[in-house]
């Protein structure tokens, strides 16, 4: 019989146990994540369109830059990785802007496992926190005890944030306990010696989730079993994060916040490449969950290339010129 208390801290373990009935059971979790109300997909769209028209005047803009600086989880996954391209990220992650101190660092650094001692050495004294992708990323197609062990080989590795995939096999054939219970024991393996955590950001891979409705249910399934942050995608398949799907999942973190006192973060990754499509972003956060979300402990972006677009757009902003990419450094 699976555990009740999702793998919150004591704290926010109390103000979920009126919910505890929802994950008694498989049936119980079916019929809750069933009921939530469907989602009009024509009225999501039309409202993330709207939200996207928003023009932001000088001054502000200078503002919404710097702080999408600020929440930007600067990332290199890739096999040919090496040590050497994971300081130089870290370097850029501490001063995007060589030129410019006053630029704001990054929120985090995002490495895969084996990167990541290389990554807090790196980053020692900055503040930065160091992300880890986990449980056999991107594909997820692995046993639980490898992924486990690979959460807390990254978390011993020093790894301040864990990023893990759920099986969307397990989802998409209605198995929710399965799903609900992995996220609850990669959670526990996010726990450290001294017995804090790791925070844990849920990627769901929503372009390959089929529908709007099973972004709904796998959002508030995450959130019962205790995922930090949720997260739209891991940035390797066609179709990554959108600002319907953004939306929806910010919508979803409102709701979840009114029924329980819980604060969750939101992260979309994959195919944000522009300020222009950054800010449009921001004032979605802005409207749908308020400014208490404004800040990189509760929205992160998942980019790389995002970065230096910002860059250019900063300096322009400084200078009145426009800055072309032989005035950022090359990721």
């Amino acid at each position: 019989m699976p555990t009740t208390v999702p793998a919150y801290g004591k704290e926010a373990a109390g103000r979920l146990a009126s919910m505890a009935d929802v994950t008694a059971s498989d049936g119980a979790l079916r019929r809750f994540l069933h009921g939530l109300p469907g989602v009009d997909a024509v009225g999501l769209q039309a409202r993330a369109a709207t939200l996207g028209t928003r023009s932001i005047k000088t001054t502000a803009k200078a503002y919404a830059i710097d702080l999408a600086i600020s929440m930007i989880d600067l990332t290199t996954l890739e096999g040919a990785d090496t040590p050497g391209k994971v300081r130089a990220l870290c370097a850029k992650g501490i001063h995007p802007d060589p030129l410019d101190r006053t630029t704001p660092k990054v929120a985090a650094i995002c490495v895969y496992p084996d990167m990541v001692a290389t990554a807090k050495e790196a980053l020692t004294g900055s503040g930065i926190s160091v992300a880890s992708v986990a449980t056999a990323f991107p594909a997820g197609r692995a046993a639980l005890p490898v992924k486990l062990a690979d959460t807390r080989d990254a978390v011993a590795a020093g790894a301040d944030e864990i990023d893990m995939v759920i099986d969307r096999g397990a989802f998409l054939s209605g198995r929710y306990m399965s799903v609900f219970e992995e996220i609850k024991q990669v959670k526990e393996a996010c726990r450290r010696e001294d017995g804090s955590h790791a925070h844990l950001k849920v990627i769901f891979e929503t372009g390959e989730l089929q529908t709007y409705d099973n972004v709904r249910r796998v959002s508030w399934l995450a959130m019962l079993a205790g995922a930090d942050f949720i997260k739209t995608s891991t940035g390797k398949v066609a179709v990554n994060a959108t600002p319907p799907v953004t939306l929806l999942m910010l919508e979803a973190v409102r709701d979840f916040h009114a029924a329980t006192g819980v604060q969750v973060g939101v992260k979309p990754a994959g195919g944000i490449r522009t300020t222009k499509d950054a800010l449009k972003y921001l004032v979605m956060v802005n409207e749908t969950v308020g400014e208490e979300w404004l800040t990189a402990d509760w929205f992160r972006f998942g980019a790389s290339s995002l970065l230096n677009d910002l860059l250019m757009q900063r300096q322009k902003l400084g200078t009145g010129r426009y800055s072309g990419p032989d005035y950022v450094t090359v990721d």
